[in-house]
């Protein structure tokens, strides 16, 4: 059975969503390179057998991320780090549990689309939020 995910879910890394700090962008631009090669594998059809290497990418990449921001907001005495911590804990949560039910689906397309919306929403709406704080109090104490 081929899965095909339809309309555009194109998300092309843009200079507004620049935190400042060149660590942490280059990071979300990798995850924004995996997220379109996610898409673009939904619309061919792939998507069934992109998703779990997929999975695998964000499992080990994201707890490198955070480790990677969480230290960086430590270095700079970053006051909003608790709610950070919680805010990725609670990712990681969630991909543990999208990787549990694709696991346990066999490539479901609920799955799928599931991975889909997390990523999207995760990329967008925590670098928007809460990411760009970062760079604001780093770039306004002089760190």
């Amino acid at each position: 059975m081929i899965l095909q995910l339809k309309g555009e879910l194109n998300m092309p890394w843009t200079p507004n969503l620049s935190v400042g700090v060149r660590l942490i962008d280059e990071q979300h631009k990798t995850w924004f390179e995996k997220a379109e090669k996610l898409f673009e594998a939904g619309q061919k059809g792939q998507a069934k057998e992109y998703v779990g290497e997929l999975l695998a990418f964000l499992d080990d990449y994201t707890r490198r991320h955070f480790a990677d921001e969480e230290k960086y907001m430590l270095s700079i005495q970053y006051p909003g780090y608790n709610d950070q911590k919680a805010a990725h804990a609670q990712f990681i949560q969630k991909l543990a549990k999208l990787r549990a039910d694709y696991d346990t689906s066999g490539g479901n397309l609920l799955v799928i689309l599931g991975a889909n919306q997390m990523v999207l929403d995760w990329l967008t709406k925590h670098i928007s939020t809460m990411d760009k704080k970062i760079g604001e109090f780093a770039k306004s104490t002089g760190r």
